[in-house]
């Protein structure tokens, strides 16, 4: 999918809309699915702008899987899921399964752009990443509740607060780059990707190479 450019978007949002209508390198070629196998699935990666603390700035949609899935129990995720018949694409997918998980309305979303398809290796999913503008927030919460235990809007000034960058170390040697903001670490999949957008962005700022914390 191209991104738009018929938007009319807040100033924080054009330098990740630019960036994204490009993207082809690094990371997206090291996480591209190794053959045609893996179930064909999505992610909504949701930006809104809200108050927090009193300040006003971007933020990123999370939630909190509930800890008896089969996998990524417990873990911080984006709003997605598996590719289901009625689907008409990767959009549709990301949309419907914010909806069913969280409660989101998708006539308050503005889809920007998706990203390069990407493979988690420990699930064999292929997940599309799809880069929108909530542009009409609302409330949402945990309405699937055997999967999402909860959902919170993340800071972007957070995120990308050096003091909150750190690596996830797992027993299987896996280590990689994590974010611990609002009681939760958000490590693995998410946040690998998460970092990368942030990265796309120019919203990164100087952190390595972080303290390891042990995951399971």
């Amino acid at each position: 999918m191209r991104a738009r450019t018929d938007l009319t978007l807040p100033d924080w949002w054009h330098p990740l809309a630019d960036k994204a209508a490009g993207t082809e390198g690094e990371p997206w070629v090291r996480l591209a699915p190794p053959n045609m196998e893996g179930r064909h699935s999505a992610v909504l990666i949701l930006f809104g702008e809200g108050a927090h603390e009193g300040q006003t700035g971007p933020d990123v949609l999370i939630c909190q899987r509930a800890a008896n899935m089969n996998n990524h129990a417990g873990q911080p995720a984006f709003p997605g899921g598996g590719t289901e018949p009625g689907d008409a694409d990767a959009v549709a997918t990301a949309l419907r399964e914010a909806n069913e998980e969280v409660g989101l309305d998708a006539d308050s979303v503005v889809v920007v752009t998706t990203l390069p398809e990407v493979w988690i290796s420990v699930s064999n999913f292929r997940v599309t990443p799809v880069l929108a503008w909530w542009r009409d927030p609302h409330p949402v919460h945990a309405r699937q509740t055997e999967e999402v235990a909860s959902v919170v809007r993340v800071p972007v000034s957070e995120l990308v607060d050096p003091a909150n960058r750190v690596r996830a170390q797992h027993p299987s040697g896996y280590v990689g780059p994590a974010f611990q903001v609002r009681d939760l670490l958000v490590w693995g999949f998410t946040a690998g990707i998460l970092s990368a957008v942030l990265d796309l962005a120019g919203w990164s700022k100087p952190w390595g190479p972080g303290r390891l914390v042990p995951v399971s």
